[in-house]
């Protein structure tokens, strides 16, 4: 088959960009025939994207983005396309309105959001409404800080936001990666059998191994340095470990100056190091040396997708209770699942696990088989390609 991704970006960034990148590389693997529909360049590992999508067409290359999307259409004739994050509105509508079938891929709250991230900014309370105007008053979600200016406000668009969701309501077919995410989409009116669930799992590791679980007592956190992340709220529990520990922060955002001034004021300096952006296949380096894995979301997770790359190198994972998480996260079995910002209880399943070595042994196996068994990357992938296959009218699925 032909198949078109279409993203907002170029290059890595984020969990989205991952996905896109691997998916892309075994689709292609398998003989289909890729190409890359995409926004503004990142300026990270943009080498493996021009390999991975030889045809590519710029949203920002043509006279306008409907010319781009036009051209692309025209050019690589796809059997489906495949929409990842695209904001574009325009673009959006002129999609809908095309005879080649979508399947769009939702991997966060933009579509159910104007925040982007159903919490609220102040008291960081997860948000179970669907969008409606309670989002322009009282919680006064159209009004947000400008990432690009400091001390700067923008205003967003109650009635673009509704127009988005009823366009993407027009698509075939929307993919989540969990049934909480699944929900809060029927919650904004979309059908139930127009949504799969197909989690997207990490690759597994080309080499298999067990970590030292050394007397380091190494944390890892892998992951966005930004607020929803909560590096705050993971750095005011571990200031409350009284066991030795290491914590690696591998990672970069617009929360780091913040997250690096509070270590220090904590007394952490000198047990935390913020790493910065580390290459996704250089991260199992890091949990060699680990005994745990933490996660400290506080926005509702609609997946949490880098957990499970810690599972698969054998490490307990301690996370909070936030959205999709409780659904790879078993609490005492893979790991430690922690009620939303409970400091205290987050700092204690940490200590439990440098303190009880074989206790974080047997967990980290524990989610080894775990995502093993039902998190494989080849079967996400099958799972894509038969659903590609039901909307290009392609026969017979895959086993």
């Amino acid at each position: 088959m032909r198949l078109l991704f279409v993203h907002e970006r170029f290059g890595a960034l984020g969990g989205a960009e991952v996905n896109v990148l691997l998916t892309a590389r075994e689709l292609s693997a398998r003989g289909h025939t890729v190409g890359l529909l995409h926004g503004p360049a990142t300026g990270r590992e943009e080498a493996a994207w021009r390999e991975t999508f030889p045809a590519r067409f710029s949203l920002a290359g043509a006279s306008s983005a409907i010319d781009a999307l036009d051209g692309a259409l025209q050019q690589f004739q796809p059997d489906v396309a495949f929409v990842h994050k695209l904001a574009d509105l325009d673009v959006v509508a002129a999609l809908a309105a095309q005879p080649v079938p979508v399947a769009r891929m939702v991997h966060d709250h933009d579509l159910c959001c104007l925040r982007r991230y159903k919490y609220h900014p102040l008291s960081r309370r997860i948000c179970t409404r669907a969008l409606s105007p309670y989002c322009v008053f009282p919680c006064g979600a159209t009004l947000a800080r400008d990432p690009e200016r400091r001390l700067t406000f923008r205003w967003i668009s109650y009635g673009a936001k509704r127009r988005e969701l009823a366009l993407n309501r027009r698509f075939q077919r929307v993919i989540v990666a969990t049934d909480y995410m699944k929900q809060e989409l029927m919650r904004n009116g979309f059908a139930g059998d127009a949504i799969e669930t197909h989690a997207p799992v990490p690759r597994p590791a080309a080499t298999a191994f067990q970590s030292t679980f050394g007397p380091r007592n190494l944390i890892v956190y892998a992951g966005q340095v930004i607020r929803g992340k909560g590096v705050d709220v993971l750095l005011e529990a571990l200031a409350r470990v009284r066991e030795p520990f290491e914590c690696v922060v591998l990672g970069d955002g617009n929360h780091r100056a913040h997250c690096e001034d509070l270590s220090h004021r904590l007394g952490l300096a000198g047990r935390v190091r913020f790493a910065g952006f580390v290459p996704p296949e250089e991260i199992p380096g890091f949990y060699r040396e680990a005994t745990l894995a933490v996660m400290s979301s506080v926005w509702p997770e609609p997946f949490g997708a880098v957990g499970l790359e810690a599972m698969r190198c054998g490490l307990p994972v301690v996370a909070f209770d936030a959205g999709g998480i409780r659904e790879w996260l078993v609490d005492g079995w893979n790991g430690f699942l922690v009620p939303w910002m409970d400091r205290a209880g987050y700092a204690d399943r940490v200590e439990r696990l440098l303190r009880d070595k074989p206790l974080a042994r047997q967990l980290g196996e524990h989610g080894r088989t775990w995502a093993g068994e039902r998190f494989g990357f080849a079967n996400y992938v099958t799972g894509l390609e038969n659903l590609f296959r039901r909307l290009a009218g392609r026969g017979p699925t895959i086993p």
